[in-house]
């Protein structure tokens, strides 16, 4: 069952939805190719290591798997972490940390390709994003950036932008959701954008929501009820009000949405429902059945790690994710690198303090007790 909902306060909170974020990120990271790692071949590498159930980070390769690995496994298994490695899951998260401290709660879609431009190196885009940034060098502008020679616009990678907002709206998914939509429609369209609004509104919801159920419905609330993306998470929920286990929920989803590709944002948001909704509030359990899932699964990870970081609060997440972190966050994004989790987390507080302040006196977002409250 998922814990009763405690006083920790919401400094608490934002840390655990950081360091949720980076744990899940860095536990998915060596197997995403979702090609080559199916849900199966994951839990082989997995028996072989006698890491089943998994507890931890991955465990080293054994025998002749490290060749199918992605390159940065070898800083991101267990025993051999030291900080966190460079990740565009986490990338985007400080960008929209750097956007909404620049040009506040009101910025513009072009602001948001306007920081990629300065902040972020083309490199290391991928997918739509790449697109996006190469239509904005060449000086178009939104929203022709995200339909112009853009075959990616309804893959994950909006979806992995949106926390931030999330993490600055507490208790207010709506809200939440509406500023995702501003970023998202850089670089995607329809189920794409429909994603970042979901997430955004999944983590807003984390703050207050009583259970992991309520911010699951409260997340679908945002988002057309007759989307592909809706339909397929209210899916998963109805398998799992059947009692029907994690692995038949996934492979009677994985099915009904064959053909989609691992990258694209309905498959993975299935995985990402199913891991919190089986995980119940456990971060452990929460993030390990997630990347289990398969598919993109350090963005998956890092998404389920965040929901789940605020639901319980930093305190509440285990040594064995947060102790080999260190504390420290390597990025790409211009003058980020090496930035301390805790100081990420501390600018995120005062971001959401300010946007409860615009919200009128006494009035906190979503019923969320007034910040002064959590922070003095």
């Amino acid at each position: 069952m998922t814990p009763a909902r405690s006083d920790t306060d919401l400094g608490d909170r934002i840390l655990g939805g950081w360091t949720g974020r980076i744990a899940g990120n860095m536990l998915g990271k060596p197997v995403e190719q979702g090609e080559v790692w199916s849900r199966d071949r994951i839990d082989r590498y997995l028996r072989r290591a006698a890491a089943l159930p998994l507890t931890d980070y991955l465990p080293e390769p054994a025998g002749d798997e490290a060749g199918a690995l992605r390159p940065e496994w070898r800083q991101c298994v267990r025993g051999r972490i030291h900080g966190s490695c460079r990740d565009d899951d986490v990338d985007y998260a400080i960008l929209g940390l750097d956007l909404l401290e620049t040009h506040g709660f009101g910025f513009s879609t072009e602001q948001v390709g306007d920081l990629w431009l300065l902040r972020l190196p083309y490199l290391q885009t991928f997918t739509a994003e790449r697109a996006a940034y190469r239509n904005l060098a060449n000086g178009l502008k939104p929203p022709l950036t995200a339909t112009y020679d853009n075959p990616y616009q309804e893959w994950i990678g909006a979806l992995i932008r949106a926390d931030v907002y999330g993490w600055t709206c507490p208790g207010a998914p709506r809200r939440a959701a509406a500023l995702a939509r501003r970023d998202a429609v850089l670089s995607h369209t329809g189920n794409g954008v429909y994603g970042a609004m979901w997430a955004a509104a999944l983590i807003a919801a984390a703050f207050t929501a009583p259970t992991v159920r309520h911010a699951v419905d409260e997340a679908l609330a945002v988002i057309p009820a007759g989307s592909r993306l809706a339909r397929t998470v209210r899916r998963v929920v109805s398998l799992h009000d059947t009692r029907m286990s994690w692995e038949d929920t996934l492979t009677t989803v994985a099915e009904e949405t064959a053909g989609m590709g691992w990258i694209h944002t309905v498959p993975n948001a299935a995985v990402i429902t199913a891991g919190l909704l089986y995980g119940d509030g456990d971060f452990t359990r929460t993030i390990t059945l997630t990347v289990r899932g398969g598919l993109d699964t350090d963005s998956n990870g890092a998404t389920a790690g965040s929901v789940a970081g605020v639901l319980g609060g930093a305190a509440a997440i285990p040594a064995q994710w947060a102790a080999p972190l260190e504390d420290t966050v390597r990025s790409a994004v211009f003058g980020f690198d090496g930035v301390r989790i805790s100081e990420l987390a501390e600018r995120t507080v005062r971001l959401a303090e300010a946007e409860d302040r615009s919200a009128g006196p006494g009035a906190a977002p979503g019923g969320y007790p007034a910040l002064h409250e959590h922070l003095s």
